[in-house]
């Protein structure tokens, strides 16, 4: 039998943002066998990628040094030929100052099959996230990408009279550290030293960051400000139009980190709101959801399930198991016209009626307390009443039912346990300014800590454990007082939303960050 041949993508993961990462990009990425990938590939792009897939690291850290090219290559080589559907997945564009056309070139020497799959390139997205169009009728109707890295020991080797004679906008990329250079070389060349310029750090992310000046005196104002890589530069008139059209300074969480925990089943909806508000999210679940074993209890509800008169459910995770456990009993809708439903939130009602389903009680305050009181008093004696649940619920629920309803059924519908912790360092990240962490549930709170505890002995971190306040800088958006009552155990800084919903808890990320952190009436930091 002939030995499986495997396929080798080059794609390209764009600057920064995930939505700015390709539809087909995307979806190799969900196919793919093995990563392989590099330094500068987003870290909101590395948080959506499945915890399960094979990643491969070939950048370069701080105090690491880069894997060679040519075992680079051969890593793609040999995972191809073990059969593997390989995407090498580089910041930017593949083909734009990386190495992509050196790798394809070698897998065609090997006779490994590829496709280049490009990507939005940092030259474009980031002045445009800056509010420089790279050309502009009224200003430049052309445009030239220029490296400003050059090979160790290699002179110079821009020739700048031509550049500055092509004309049109330059941006320079991986020139930082050789910024005066740049400027003095562009002046010598004959540029006006007033011509228009600007320093972009990490565009398209939080961290977001520019220096607009002139070439004169571009690099003094960039070192004052402390300017790292990476970052591009931009020289032309176009960069007097930054402040004029800046459109991502005006979203309500720019600049802004969101650690987003809620499980994988339920992060996504709640990951693109954020990102339309302008914030980068990184999606570290804390949570992992999995169907409980089909126990001799769970059996007996499905032979059942016509009998209930009421199903109580306490999340939109819960309603989707619920559904998902019907179809192992091979039961359908008509199986609850007799039933009436109560829901937790609106999350979980929106959810119900996703499946044509509205509810008949949802409480005014969204806690499993105000749920278990309401339904006391609507609820008969001879009520049969279903909880479909996490085997971890609050026993609260099913104790104040059964003060009037005896036949009350609590089954463990499907299980949650702590995640593992996702593959970048959460302790390198709550470190960056502006960073928050949002906390669905007191479980979320509980399985974040853990992550950090395994991180911190898998990796031998010494983190400060002064006085056992390591998590005090820690700043907690909490969906409501239970979630931030585990949070406050852990010291950490609680922000607790006025309304227990996944909005509310946007709304108070936007109070948050309009009265830059501090703490005001209208946000509760307690």
């Amino acid at each position: 039998m002939a030995e499986k041949q495997g396929k080798v993508w080059l794609v390209g993961a764009g600057p920064g943002a995930v939505g700015l990462l390709t539809l087909k990009g995307k979806e190799l990425l969900e196919e793919a066998d093995v990563i392989v990938y590099d330094q500068l590939v987003g870290k909101e792009v590395l948080s959506v990628i499945d915890t399960k897939k094979e990643m491969i690291f070939v950048g370069k850290e701080s105090g690491h040094h880069a894997v060679p090219q040519k075992e680079i290559q051969q890593i793609l080589v040999q995972a191809a030929r073990e059969g593997k559907r390989v995407v090498r997945l580089k910041g930017g564009d593949p083909f734009l100052f990386g190495r992509g056309g050196e790798e394809a070139r070698q897998l065609r020497e090997e006779g490994i099959p590829f496709e280049v799959v490009p990507g939005v390139t940092s030259s474009l997205a980031v002045p445009a996230y800056n509010g420089i169009p790279v050309t502009h009728r009224d200003y430049a109707s052309s445009l030239q990408i220029i490296t400003g890295h050059k090979k160790q020991g290699e002179k110079d080797p821009l020739a700048y009279q031509e550049i500055v004679k092509a004309g049109g906008t330059l941006v320079f990329l991986m020139g930082v550290t050789a910024l005066p250079k740049l400027m003095e070389g562009l002046i010598r060349g004959g540029l006006p030293k007033e011509t228009g310029a600007a320093v972009l750090q990490e565009g398209t992310t939080a961290r977001q960051k520019k220096v607009l000046a002139t070439i004169g005196t571009l690099a003094e104002e960039a070192a004052r400000e402390g300017i790292r890589p990476p970052a591009l530069i931009v020289v032309g008139e176009v960069c007097r139009l930054s402040e004029e059209l800046d459109w991502y300074e005006k979203l309500p969480l720019s600049h802004t980190r969101i650690l987003l925990t809620r499980p994988r089943e339920t992060i996504r909806e709640t990951a693109r709101k954020l990102r339309q508000r302008g914030a980068e999210v990184l999606e570290v679940p804390a949570i992992c959801v999995s169907p409980a074993r089909e126990s001799e209890e769970l059996k007996e509800v499905g032979r059942s399930l016509e009998r209930w008169t009421w199903i109580v459910l306490t999340s939109q995770i819960g309603v989707r198991m619920f559904w998902e456990q019907m179809k192992v009993w091979k039961k359908d809708i008509r199986s609850l016209a007799g039933a009436r439903f109560a829901v937790i939130g609106p999350g979980t009602r929106r959810e119900l009626e996703e499946r044509g389903i509205y509810a008949d009680f949802m409480p005014e305050v969204y806690t499993i307390e105000q749920l278990a009181n309401g339904l006391k008093d609507r609820i008969r004696r001879e009520d049969r009443i279903l909880i479909p649940r996490a085997g971890r619920g609050n026993p609260v629920l099913p104790q104040t039912l059964k003060e009037v309803c005896k036949d009350v059924r609590d089954v463990a519908l499907y299980d949650t346990e702590c995640q593992r912790p996702p593959r970048i360092s959460l302790w390198k990240e709550l470190k960056e300014e502006d960073t928050y962490v949002m906390f669905t549930s007191s479980f979320g709170v509980a399985c974040f800590v853990e992550q950090l505890e395994r991180e911190r002995a898998e990796t031998g971190r010494k983190e400060q454990e002064t006085d056992g306040r390591r998590y005090d800088h820690i700043r907690a958006l909490c969906i409501g007082e239970e979630t931030a009552k585990k949070a406050r155990e852990y010291r950490m800084q609680c922000y607790v939303a006025e309304e227990a919903t996944v909005d509310g808890l946007l709304e108070l990320t936007e109070r948050i960050r309009q009265k830059n952190g501090k703490t005001t009436e209208k946000i509760k930091k307690q």
